[in-house]
């Protein structure tokens, strides 16, 4: 066994630090050295977002003491920036450990002298970013994992613009994290003890109530709502999570009386059950929701993920009766159409109004953005990068803030958060569904149509999981590849532009000039073929996965998904040829 591993292990289960539970979990390792081994190779990363692993104890794991060690670089950073007396807000979803780790947060921030709002159970991401910027917070910290597999849990930090910490402060508050070089550093307070000395706050119904009111002043057609508010037929999903509460309440409040939630779905659960992978992106967690569809005879099929941030989708062909399933670029497009042109068409559009999304979103939202008259910016995969602009905006006025979408099934509608918000996205799309069948149409209905009137745009995903040190390794050595052997053609079709955003090189592929890169330093690589189809290489930031992403469009709809299979089948194969 690695002897920095073996040291690590052997400190974790004889120090005096660390739990009986903790040192007990560990001694039933002993003799399995490739499980000790991936529990103490290397710290638990705090990245640019936070933390995100296994739950477990070791270093390379989600528990206590790396969320506490977290937690003091956060409470130094805070101190040093002589923020502390603003407090912090907490929030929390179904998964496991989640009460338990928010609350160890709460308490080291309590030992640190600065005062921790926390809810008083689980509640959605986007409400953290509103709780936070409602109470005049310094920071936020949401104890999830969003949709990863029922053994991670995970921990996000948020700055007081209600987004999650973006540069400088990314890197300032990661610097913070790294120096403490031992866990006795952690500061510790118990909760009785921080309640006594006025720095554990419990919160929740008046955020509710204030956060349901700021929803549903997004609201454009109540009239409409109120029309086929009998009549709607939707089946909800919260997976179990964090959005059966805030989901059903504010469409009862607006009306809508044909809601049916999946009884096996319905309760928070964070052994997820009836899933094998809580994730909206994922046509099997729909499998219930589908069945409940059919027997009620739903106009669409709804599932938020288990902190409520992300919104998956189904909704009825009038022509077959089927059931078809939205991407996050059709739902996020079909959100955009509905709120840009009944805006325009109430004339309240503003001039100078923004659509901000990721560059591995659809190129259709620049079609859109266009259409409406709105300046279209892209930014770097990660919605706080979405809602920094929102920050940007009020800092200079220069725009409007009136979308911001991400094509793994997050948007947001407003500016209440600075995240993306899935409880605002079933609300907006259940009101675009009630307008439209005032219309006699469906929402599969109209998303033909706004193929029609933009063109036949397609996109696709392909994730390769790569599990552990060799994974990563994996992963790495697939990046430098690619980036080293800049393919001449991808599906048939040459690349005609590389974009490489950890070099900051663009290169265009037929003259040889060079340019530099708009956006920050990230490992992604980005290449635009000849016909204006596009493929977009990186590894995720939250998963041990490789992700593709691929951008087409074309006569249509099957021709598209032609193109999307070409490239994805193509993709593979040289992905299979690099050892």
């Amino acid at each position: 066994m690695d002897e920095n591993v073996k040291k690590n292990y052997e400190y974790w289960c004889t120090s005096p630090i660390f739990d009986d539970a903790t040192k007990s979990e560990l001694k039933s390792l002993e003799g399995n050295e490739d499980e000790i081994f991936d529990r103490f190779y290397r710290e638990l990363e705090f990245g640019t977002g936070g933390l995100r692993g296994v739950i477990g104890a070791g270093t390379n794991r989600m528990n206590f003491y790396t969320v506490g060690k977290a937690t003091q670089g956060l409470a130094n950073f805070i101190n040093k920036q002589g923020a502390a007396a603003k407090g912090v807000a907490i929030a929390f979803d179904s998964r496991r450990m989640s009460p338990e780790f928010a609350d160890t947060a709460a308490c080291v921030l309590a030992a640190n002298g600065i005062k921790a709002y926390i809810f008083d159970s689980l509640r959605p991401t986007p409400e953290l970013s509103f709780a936070l910027r409602t109470l005049g917070c310094t920071a936020g910290i949401v104890v999830t994992a969003s949709h990863n597999p029922p053994e991670y849990n995970g921990y996000k930090v948020y700055w007081e613009d209600g987004a999650q910490i973006t540069a400088p402060k990314d890197a300032q508050i990661i610097g913070e994290v790294n120096a403490i070089k031992d866990y006795a550093e952690i500061k510790k307070m118990t909760t009785e003890e921080a309640k006594a000395a006025g720095l554990y706050e419990v919160i929740g119904k008046e955020i509710d109530d204030k956060y349901m009111e700021a929803l549903k002043k997004l609201v454009l057609h109540p009239e409409a709502i109120k029309q086929m508010a009998s009549s709607l037929k939707i089946v909800y999903t919260p997976l179990h999570g964090t959005g059966n509460v805030p989901v059903r309440r504010v469409l009862k409040e607006l009306g809508f009386e044909q809601v049916t939630v999946v009884p096996e779905q319905e309760l928070p659960d964070g052994n997820f059950p009836t899933v094998s992978y809580p994730n909206p992106e994922d046509k099997k967690a729909f499998a219930l929701a589908l069945d409940l569809a059919k027997k009620v005879d739903a106009d669409l099929v709804l599932a938020t993920d288990p902190d409520a941030d992300r919104l998956g989708v189904y909704a009825k062909d009038t022509k077959t009766g089927e059931y078809k399933v939205f991407t996050g670029n059709m739902s996020g497009m079909l959100i955009c159409e509905y709120e840009m042109s009944q805006k325009k068409a109430l004339g309240i559009l503003p001039d100078n109004g923004a659509l901000v999304t990721t560059i591995v979103s659809s190129n259709m939202a620049q079609a859109v953005a266009k259409e409406y008259g709105m300046k279209f910016i892209e930014c770097l995969t990660g919605f706080k990068y979405i809602g920094e602009q929102i920050k940007f905006f009020e800092q200079d006025h220069s725009h409007t803030f009136l979308f911001g979408y991400e094509e793994s099934y997050g948007c947001l509608v407003g500016t209440h958060a600075r995240d993306k918000d899935a409880v605002v996205a079933v609300m907006a799309l259940c009101e675009a569904a009630a307008y439209y069948k005032k219309q006699g149409l469906t929402l599969w209905d109209q998303m033909l149509k706004i193929y029609e009137k933009y063109g036949y745009y397609r996109d696709g995903v392909k994730s390769m999981t790569m599990k552990g040190l060799e994974g990563m390794a994996r992963i790495q050595r697939i990046m430098k590849t690619f980036r080293e052997n800049t393919p001449q053609e991808l599906g048939g079709y040459k690349v005609v532009m590389a974009k490489d955003y950890q070099t900051q090189v663009f290169r265009n592929m037929e003259t040889g000039e060079e340019s530099g890169s708009p956006l920050p330093v990230s490992d992604v690589l980005h290449y635009t073929l000849e016909d204006g189809t596009w493929v977009c290489i990186r590894p995720s930031g939250t998963e041990p996965k490789l992700k593709f992403y691929i951008g087409v469009k074309a006569d249509g709809l099957q021709a598209a998904q032609d193109k999307v299979d070409a490239l994805d089948a193509d993709i593979e194969a040289k992905v299979a040829e690099i050892a």
